[in-house]
């Protein structure tokens, strides 16, 4: 890993208020750095919000994403990505297929994929043509139901052998993520750690970037 470990941030599986989740979406961006906001408006158990309901969601997010200098991506479905202008798409195992992502939203799109705790599954979006792969969950999580636990081997032996960067994903926050920067992850991605604080998401960002800082410091290889 060349470049320092950044934050990914993941929005909330249901957001009930679009209003006041895009306050709390500037606040976590006046926090400090964040590379990455993926809009993944889906229940733990796997129910999407309705298309229009994304959409109207997105544009006031997307608008202040560009404006920070935050990269925009949604998840699993390249269709509303392409249809809102957001800058790529997460897609899972079973949500469709990279090439056909990658023909709808152009060479200059970024397309992430989940690849669980699978170094098979990651070397084959890779050589698809991934712009970055996603390890996970590392540690009980909530958001989302979890089919897989990820070792922090994983992450150590990809940042050795690759150069596609990896995310590192699930119960992700500041008093647990050192261990990943420290492995080699170039992103941590985090949903309830910024969302569910109980100081706020500025205050939880700026928690987030201290303690990736105080890890990468510590990082030797």
């Amino acid at each position: 890993m060349n470049e320092p470990c950044r934050l990914y941030l993941v929005s909330p599986p249901l957001i009930p208020d679009a209003d006041r989740f895009k306050e709390a979406f500037n606040a976590a961006l006046s926090g400090g750095d964040v590379a990455c906001f993926q809009l993944r408006m889906k229940s733990p158990e796997g129910v999407a919000a309705p298309d229009d309901e994304i959409l109207k969601t997105a544009e006031p997010l997307l608008k202040a994403a560009r404006a920070a200098g935050v990269h925009f991506v949604v998840n699993d479905r390249p269709d509303l990505a392409h249809r809102m202008g957001a800058d790529g798409v997460h897609i899972g195992q079973k949500d469709g297929d990279l090439a056909q992502a990658r023909a709808l939203l152009g060479a200059a799109a970024t397309i992430g994929v989940t690849c669980h705790n699978s170094y098979d599954l990651a070397m084959r979006a890779g050589e698809a043509g991934a712009d970055y792969v996603a390890f996970g969950a590392f540690f009980p999580t909530q958001t989302k139901a979890a089919p897989t636990r990820a070792e922090l081997s994983l992450v150590e032996n990809w940042s050795m052998a690759t150069t596609v960067p990896c995310v590192a994903i699930g119960g992700v926050s500041a008093e647990n993520c050192g261990a990943l920067v420290r492995a080699g992850a170039d992103f941590i991605a985090v949903s309830a750690a910024v969302w569910q604080s109980g100081d706020g998401p500025e205050t939880a960002v700026r928690r987030l970037n201290a303690a990736i800082a105080e890890a990468a410091s510590n990082r030797h290889i």
